[in-house]
């Protein structure tokens, strides 16, 4: 597999130094010719001192048979370019974005980013596992970005407590499919009684998150 690394920053280094550790072919592109010249000597000559938000140089680097462009530069806007530009004038069947600001998330995914990896939301989401019981934790991003795996743990006046699982209204596009009781995970039907103490999974569209909040846990103090 051929992969284009844009951006020889501390990602894009380890990150091209895996791949060719694991026998793929590597391609990094850093406009910063310092750096260029730094990463040079210590992994070889497979540096392209250009920018690869610019399409010239691009396609030197050779994205018209690229596997994979991956943008993993610090600057959001520049890793936008970079996949468009592979995506649409390079026909490259897998374009990867780091994504700093989370919310640019919406964009790039609207924008056709195959996928999309932000630093931010993966430290949020190990932060996440210290806030109180009270709030939605984010276990994954799936679907591109698209949707969400979540736990709600149900304390003492959730609303959800006492009800069965099929008579929530849940948003469209969300669902529960499994309680953790008693360090056990069971599979959620319909006349699923949901009790104080469980840990419900969800999944859904991201943009459902505060009614789902509500639904399971009552307003989110935040918003409320």
């Amino acid at each position: 597999m051929f992969v284009i690394v844009v951006g020889a920053g501390k990602v894009g280094y380890f990150l091209a130094r895996e791949l060719i550790q694991s026998g793929h072919e590597v391609a990094i592109m850093e406009r910063d010719r310092a750096r260029a010249a730094q990463v040079t000597e210590e992994i070889g000559s497979i540096v392209i001192p250009h920018d690869g938000c610019e399409g010239k140089y691009l396609g030197e680097a050779g994205a018209n048979r690229a596997d994979i462009v991956a943008a993993v530069t610090g600057d959001d806007e520049d890793n936008l370019v970079i996949c468009q530009m592979a995506k649409h004038h390079f026909d490259v069947p897998r374009t990867i974005a780091r994504v700093n600001n989370p919310k640019n998330e919406s964009l790039f995914k609207h924008l056709g980013v195959d996928e999309i990896v932000s630093p931010t939301r993966m430290i949020l989401g190990s932060i996440e596992a210290d806030i109180p019981v009270h709030e939605l934790l984010h276990l994954a991003v799936l679907g591109g970005g698209e949707l969400e795996l979540v736990e709600a743990q149900l304390r003492e006046g959730s609303p959800a407590v006492g009800c069965t699982a099929g008579s929530l209204s849940l948003p469209d596009g969300c669902s529960i499919f499994a309680v953790i009781r008693d360090e056990r995970a069971l599979s959620v039907r319909s006349d699923t009684e949901l009790r104080e103490g469980d840990k419900l999974i969800g999944i859904g569209r991201t943009e459902c998150e505060a009614e789902l909040h509500r639904l399971l846990l009552g307003e989110d103090e935040a918003t409320a």
